[in-house]
């Protein structure tokens, strides 16, 4: 990451490489997602079986190891991944502390992502797998409607 590029710029590239990723494996993901315990998800999808996928993305070194809020999005996917920069050191992924029999890793570009490590699925109860899907599916409604037509941001539940 160059002076002239910021964090939120290089983690909008990373997202769009996973992005790309993730549509060419039939998985659709809405960014900055809010969770139903007060947190947002960088990413949040839904594969072609109807699973979960949580992508929290990190750029630098120093807020990945500073993230200690990461373990809260596991009760809201069935596979969670961290989404990374080509170059972003990775090491401390692979420590107990970052749980690598849960968590997947995708390091991405502003044009594509390569899965380095598969998430393993620890599946959602069905119920809160219904619940979650169409959160999801109703706030990805709500911003294609408000994107269509500003004049019904006033309306229904903001993200």
């Amino acid at each position: 990451m160059t002076d002239s590029v910021t964090t939120a710029e290089t983690a909008a590239v990373v997202a769009r490489g996973i992005a790309r990723l993730f549509a060419r494996n039939d998985i659709w993901c809405l960014a900055e997602m809010p969770l139903r315990n007060g947190r947002r998800a960088d990413l949040m999808g839904i594969d072609p079986k109807g699973r979960v996928v949580i992508v929290e993305i990190k750029v630098q070194r120093g807020d990945l190891l500073g993230d200690g809020k990461w373990p809260d999005y596991l009760d809201y996917c069935d596979r969670f991944y961290w989404g990374v920069p080509p170059g972003l050191d990775r090491s401390p992924l692979e420590g107990e502390g970052y749980r690598p029999d849960c968590c997947g890793i995708i390091v991405a570009d502003g044009y594509d992502g390569e899965i380095i490590r598969p998430a393993p699925l620890h599946p959602l109860a069905a119920p809160r797998r219904k619940v979650e899907v169409e959160r999801l599916a109703r706030t990805a409604l709500r911003r294609a409607t408000v994107g269509l037509d500003p004049q019904c941001a006033p309306w229904g539940t903001p993200d």
